[in-house]
């Protein structure tokens, strides 16, 4: 209570000096200071949302949760919520950040920019673990077998010159691109007719023989 009292008489005294009329004036406080502090707490928090995707296959986000960003980034549950508000925002927040290390800008993306678009975001997963691949039922596992063995025979009887490396990178191709996969995407991500989706994949696969029988092969890297 003293001390109530002796600031009160103390903000009191100050008053009492200004002028009738004439605003008080407080003392300022270093916003600039807090609003740098804020910005560094946040991107302390992006940054530890990305280190835990980074131990994990990109496509598992369940450890990207709020008390194990927060841990990571030493900070409390409650300094999260405040920057972020829940948990889908965080994660959206880390997605973004990603993209912008990547130098993806999907928003000014032209139809000649794709291809580098998406280089850097493979060169992106392949940061990433694995995700290890489902097991088969074994008949569905033979005829895999056997449509790859196909593939890579009908592209090496057209590029025989190729490597073998070359050959098989086209067989992939046309493997992706004739998979039951690619397929259901652009039914349902694109909600493409089921007759426009087939002819699509059909024309992507005639693109690619075209060009073995122009003799223009991928490239195969460093």
């Amino acid at each position: 209570m003293a001390v109530r009292s002796v600031r009160a008489e103390r903000a009191a005294s100050s008053d009492e000096l200004v002028p009738p009329g004439l605003p008080v004036r407080r003392r300022a406080y270093d916003n600039a200071g807090r609003l740098r502090q804020a910005a560094q707490t946040r991107r302390r928090i992006i940054e530890a949302g990305a280190q835990l995707l980074r131990r994990s296959p990109i496509r598992e986000w369940d450890a990207l949760t709020i008390r194990a960003v927060a841990e990571l980034a030493g900070v409390s549950e409650r300094t999260v919520y405040r920057h972020f508000g829940n948990e889908r925002a965080l994660r959206d927040a880390v997605l973004h950040q990603l993209e912008e290390q990547s130098g993806i800008e999907l928003a000014a993306m032209r139809l000649e920019d794709v291809a580098g678009v998406a280089a850097r975001i493979f060169s992106q997963l392949s940061s990433y673990p694995s995700e290890p691949p489902r097991p088969l039922d074994p008949t569905l596992s033979e005829a895999k077998r056997r449509q790859h063995d196909a593939l890579v025979l009908a592209v090496g009887a057209a590029a025989p010159q190729w490597t073998d490396q070359a050959r098989r990178t086209v067989a992939a191709l046309i493997d992706v691109q004739w998979s039951v996969a690619a397929y259901e995407r652009m039914v349902g991500d694109w909600d493409l007719d089921p007759t426009a989706a087939a002819a699509g994949i059909g024309w992507i696969i005639g693109l690619v023989e075209a060009a073995v029988r122009r003799g223009e092969r991928p490239a195969e890297g460093p």
